[in-house]
């Protein structure tokens, strides 16, 4: 097992020992980060982060604000281009956890946000989502290998984060839907995560239908690169990992080509940030009103659903 200690400030280098820094080096760096947990398997230089919403199972501000942490410690900390054979992190991978992935965006601070026509904090979440994602796309400027696998079902916004990555996988399970036009707004990041991997048309008709998708079906339409039986999504990425880790420096190149070949992803989103942020605060009082139902809805069927699954201590 390989041990990383520091040499200088913000620099890590492979030891013989049998301790491994790394979890702690990103949280002294980063700082608090709720609705997350680290984990990092050295043998396959992975680090993975599961996120574990607190109220709900669905991307709020905080679980996004942890993730982009995560993300810039990392470059910071090993970004460097005469670190690379250094960096104890090579895999980056996202997991879920409990019944569902995600329900996709945080109505209740969409809510709040609309009661208070707070445009600055719409505005920073929009932001964050983005910034997320560009990272993901661009595998932390090249450095790593961004992975996510998805065991539940996924819905709205919340599935535009971990399809971002460079690979994104699905137990059988799991399915896929974006309901955001029946409420009439949209998800932020998905129009331009999507149309890069499923084509403009494919994204397009899913967005447009608020239909839900199988994992096979969303995976024939583009959307992944593998539907595993359930329970072996991440056993599926360990075994990806230790095949790509002899050939890590080639694929990460290769993955950066596609994403610049794919247009500049940051504009692209900064322009559809903005979009959705007017189209937020445009919401009719009934729009609004259908909002708040939805959200209660939620709030029922989740604890309908952890009474029969509750938590584990």
């Amino acid at each position: 097992m390989l041990q990383f200690s520091k040499i200088e400030e913000g620099s890590f280098a492979p030891t013989s020992l049998e301790h491994c820094e790394v979890v702690e080096a990103i949280r002294d760096k980063a700082g608090f980060l709720p609705e997350v947990e680290l984990a990092y398997e050295p043998e396959i230089r992975t680090l993975w982060v599961t996120i574990r919403p607190e109220l709900k199972p669905v991307f709020t501000l905080q679980l996004l604000d942890s993730l982009v942490k995560i993300q810039s410690t990392i470059v910071a900390l090993w970004g460097a281009r005469d670190r690379y054979q250094r960096a104890p992190v090579r895999f980056l991978a996202f997991r879920g956890s409990g019944p569902f992935f995600t329900l996709g965006g945080d109505l209740d601070f969409y809510l709040d946000c609309l009661a208070k026509n707070d445009r600055a904090a719409l505005t920073e979440y929009a932001r964050l989502s983005a910034e997320g994602a560009i990272w993901n796309a661009g595998g932390l400027d090249g450095l790593v290998i961004t992975l996510a696998t998805i065991h539940a079902k996924a819905i709205g916004g919340g599935i535009d984060a971990p399809r971002s990555c460079n690979v994104m996988i699905a137990e059988e399970q799991a399915s896929f839907v974006y309901p955001e036009i029946k409420f009439n707004h949209f998800p932020i990041t998905a129009v331009a995560i999507l149309s890069r991997r499923m084509g403009q048309r494919a994204a397009e008709r899913m967005l447009l239908s608020g239909e839900e998708m199988s994992a096979e079906a969303f995976m024939a339409a583009g959307g992944l690169e593998a539907v595993v039986p359930a329970g072996t999504g991440e056993s599926w990425i360990r075994k990806y990992c230790t095949e790509a880790l002899p050939i890590h420096a080639a694929k990460t190149a290769l993955f950066a080509a596609f994403n610049r070949r794919s247009g500049d992803l940051r504009e692209e989103l900064s322009h559809l940030g903005q979009i959705w942020t007017d189209c937020m605060l445009r919401l009719s009082p009934s729009a609004i009103s259908k909002l708040q139902r939805i959200a209660q809805t939620q709030d029922r069927m989740l604890a309908r659903v952890y009474q029969r699954h509750p938590a584990p201590a």
